[in-house]
């Protein structure tokens, strides 16, 4: 016996519907189509997504798509707030706050925002300050350091 020569169980190939033969065969007159109509007909066929001159549901739902806007800055957010917890006289940068959980992508710039109440002198480097964390930082007794945006 070789490979070629297994064929499979005749049980298990289907016959295919032999249209058109006859009305005793069952698949007569109509083989199958239904009566009149544009898909009884040869080469009636719809493209797809017609619904009859109906307005169809691709053009019927609100536009999906949207947009995505490339040059848009991401930043990772730190509230002056969340560094309180924080020992004193502590530096607080990118890698430190990675450790610890702060920054979830290493990819997005770091900017402090001033949400919150700090009271410790602390030394927080990052690439971005906004006006009221600046101040906060400073009036604590801390430094603001910038960092450059080329590397963090």
């Amino acid at each position: 016996m070789k490979l070629c020569d297994i064929k499979p169980d005749k049980s298990l190939t289907k016959k295919r519907k032999r249209v058109g033969r006859g009305n005793a065969s069952g698949h007569g007159t109509t083989s199958g189509r239904g009566s009149k109509g544009q898909l009884s007909r040869s080469g009636g066929n719809l493209r797809v997504g017609f619904e009859g001159g109906q307005m169809p549901l691709h053009r019927r739902i609100p536009h999906l798509r949207g947009f995505k806007n490339t040059r848009k800055k991401e930043f990772n957010i730190l509230n002056v707030g969340t560094l309180e917890k924080f020992s004193e006289k502590k530096t607080i940068d990118f890698d430190f706050l990675l450790k610890n959980g702060l920054i979830k992508n290493e990819e997005n710039l770091l900017k402090v925002l001033g949400n919150g109440i700090l009271t410790k002198k602390l030394t927080v480097k990052a690439n971005f300050f906004s006006e009221t964390a600046k101040k906060k930082i400073e009036a604590a007794g801390g430094v603001a350091e910038i960092v450059k945006v080329g590397k963090n």
